[in-house]
């Protein structure tokens, strides 16, 4: 199965500017990259992009599986390869920034109902399952030396039990968590929790990446037995789908494979050898399942393979050294 380069590099301009980046290894400074860079920059979706993020926070927040909040949409523009010096995402990144918690996370508007122990109101406040998301698209726009953002990383990464991170959320939100026990992890603030954490160096190969790690990889095992807060790794959790947005397969193998102490893991090993066995005979995926919310995106459809959900695949195989 060949990685299938030439195809990659014939698709939209931002598959074009990461192919070069994340499997050819080319800096920024090589002129396809840069030109692919500002075709990028100048393409009708990303200026709507940037342009529904102007409205931060945009709709407030009642379930975090819904992949059209602007949440996950910041993380997306961050893992496309805008930063802070674009012009557009300035005053995004200002938005974002005025609401830091006065432990260190940054809040987003949500509202929890009085049955979850919330209050019903619209209010500023930060989970697990947001916060660090937040962190990881600040991190990516190239502010992980700013000292919000390594302060909010560091107070959530001290979060860490031995079992890995909880379902922790702002002391205002009361008594809410997750439909979980109490004393078992959160599978998906475990993972954002990795995605964030992934981004800095000091923190990259800590005791408490190392605890999460462990946390997601003990649960692929024990897929059958295990579903903490309902998370389940099935058959479901298998399917193919970009954006990056929820707990699956190539979400979770995305964010494991920036962890090079884990190359070689025979669970993670597993996980990557489910994703191969997806592609076809031209290398190339096909989304199995769709975010309704990115249907104008060439990702969200299932009829045919999708450039960027290639990437992404052979990004986390190339990470892990099999590729």
């Amino acid at each position: 199965m060949n990685l299938p380069l030439d195809w990659l590099l014939e698709g939209e301009p931002w598959v074009a500017y990461r192919t070069g980046l994340d499997l050819l290894d080319q800096p920024e400074s090589a002129p396809q990259v840069t030109a692919a860079r500002q075709v990028m920059l100048a393409s009708a979706p990303i200026r709507a992009l940037l342009a529904e993020l102007a409205e931060w926070p945009g709709g407030v927040v009642s379930n975090h599986k819904n992949a059209g909040l602007l949440l996950h949409k910041l993380a997306f523009a961050a893992d496309l390869g805008i930063k802070v010096r674009d012009i557009l995402l300035g005053p995004i990144i200002e938005r974002v920034l005025e609401h830091q918690a006065p432990q260190g996370p940054f809040q987003v508007l949500v509202n929890v109902p009085v049955h979850f122990g919330g209050n019903g109101q619209d209010q500023w406040a930060w989970m697990l399952c947001d916060s660090p998301l937040v962190v990881y698209a600040l991190a990516k726009f190239g502010l992980e030396e700013d000292s919000r953002v390594q302060a909010a990383a560091a107070f959530m990464a001290r979060l860490v039990r031995d079992n890995g991170w909880p379902c922790a959320v702002a002391p205002e939100l009361g008594r809410f968590r997750g439909p979980g026990r109490k004393e078992d992890p959160c599978p998906f603030a475990n993972l954002t929790m990795l995605q964030a954490l992934s981004q800095f160096p000091e923190w990259r190969d800590s005791a408490a990446s190392r605890t999460g790690a462990e946390t997601l990889l003990s649960l692929w095992s024990q897929s059958r037995e295990r579903h903490s807060y309902l998370f389940y790794m099935g058959d479901d959790f298998r399917k193919l789908k970009a954006p990056l947005v929820w707990y699956d397969l190539l979400h979770v193998l995305d964010v494991l494979s920036h962890f090079p102490w884990l190359r070689g893991d025979a669970r993670l090993l597993d996980m990557a050898a489910v994703l191969r066995s997806k592609a076809g005979d031209q290398g190339r995926f096909t989304p199995e399942s769709i975010w309704t919310a990115w249907k104008d995106w060439e990702f969200g459809q299932r009829q045919r393979p999708s450039r960027w959900l290639t990437l992404l695949a052979w990004r986390a195989l190339r990470r892990l050294e099999l590729a």
